[in-house]
Formats: C-alpha cells, structure tokens, sequence
C-alpha cells in the first residue's frame, strides 16, 4: 500500500468532514462540493484521516507540504545522534609511542561523543600475565579519565581483555560543538578581519593569533 494519502479526485467517498486551509472546522460536505473549495481556493483536497467515517480532508498546498515535511525529515536526521563504538587493539607490552598514539585516537573518540571498546590482544606466555593488561587499561582510563569514564569493567574474553569507556559529553552536545567549530574556520579563511581596519594596519610579520592560524 501506497503511504502517500489520497488527493483530489483519487478520493472516492460521497462525503468528508472538511478541514479548511487555516484548520478551522467546515464541516461535512460532498465531495463533489470539496472539490469545488479546492479549485476556488487554489489548492489541493488532501485526505489526512481515511479511517475516519467519513475520512477527513484538509485544503492546502499539498506540494509545498511535501516539500516542508522532506526538509523536516532530513534536517531530524542531520540532528540525529547516533550511539558509534569504536574499537581501539593494545598489545600488554606496546612501546611508549604506540601507547600515545592509540590514546590519541581514544581522545579523540570521546571527544566526538563516541564509546570506545580497548582490547588488549595477548599472544603466548603474555595469556600468564594478564595483571600487565589489567595495568594498562587503569593506566588509559586514567590518563582520558577527563573526557571518558569506564562504561565496563576490564573483563577476560578468550586470550583477550576488553574494556568500554564511554564519553563524558553527549553525541548531541559533540556534533554541535563540531559544527561550531568548523564554521568558525570557515569565517577565518574567508577573512574575519573588516576591510577598514585591514586598510589602516601597516603590512608586518604575522603575531599572535594569526601566528597560529
């Protein structure tokens, strides 16, 4: 079954409880005669209610109702928050480097919003040792203990021990923020300083703020 309603002369019922195009209650009326405010008023008959007895039906403009409901529809999904885990892989014995960068990936994972899954893989007579990757997820945990907090508890699984962090700040609260951010670089490149005060400063090395741009 079609999910658009039915519209104009597609609508086969001898009567309808008419709605006009401001909301207010007509009444019931023939068809034939809805049809006839819909051609005066310039708009489209459209049955919003079929169960009903009789089926009601509004006057409006039922193109630019499409149109309105589309860009509804898309701008609830642009807002809509998405609950993402990422997943980040550890060895117990990983090097000073390794360990930094996959921090900065969790960092950066907790900052957009997102949970993180920390696996600590141990391979051969590292499966005797597991304290060493017990250690090192305190340790993580610790170190992004201000952007994340432990959502579960480091658990055994197999030859592996897994632990969740979840975001301190919401999905919701980190897109806003990102989208904020990135419009904020975009009216830097295009040039954030007035055109007057551009004219009077004197051309010299770049300080401070731009310095860093």
């Amino acid at each position: 079954m079609s999910a658009e309603p039915r519209i104009n002369d597609r609508i086969r019922v001898p009567e309808v409880r008419l709605v006009g195009p401001s909301g207010e209650q007509v009444g019931i009326v023939p068809l034939a005669k809805a049809l006839e405010l819909a051609q005066e008023y310039d708009l489209d008959l459209v049955e919003v209610a079929a169960n009903a007895r009789p089926p009601v039906c509004k006057l409006m403009d039922y193109g630019k109702f499409k149109y309105e409901s589309a860009m509804k529809a898309r701008e609830a999904r642009k807002n809509q928050a998405h609950t993402v885990i990422k997943e980040m892989k550890l060895r117990p014995k990983i090097d000073p480097h390794d360990y930094d960068t996959k921090k900065g990936h969790v960092v950066r994972f907790l900052k957009q919003g997102d949970k993180v899954k920390i696996t600590i893989m141990f391979r051969g007579r590292e499966q005797s040792r597991p304290e060493l990757g017990f250690r090192l997820l305190q340790r993580l945990a610790s170190d992004v203990e201000d952007l994340g907090f432990i959502e579960s508890n480091p658990k055994q699984d197999g030859r592996n021990m897994i632990m969740v962090l979840g975001p301190h700040k919401k999905k919701t609260e980190a897109m806003a923020e990102a989208r904020e951010a990135q419009a904020a670089r975009k009216a830097e490149r295009q040039g954030g300083v007035p055109a007057d005060e551009s004219v009077e400063e004197p051309a010299e090395e770049p300080t401070g703020e731009h310095a860093q741009a």
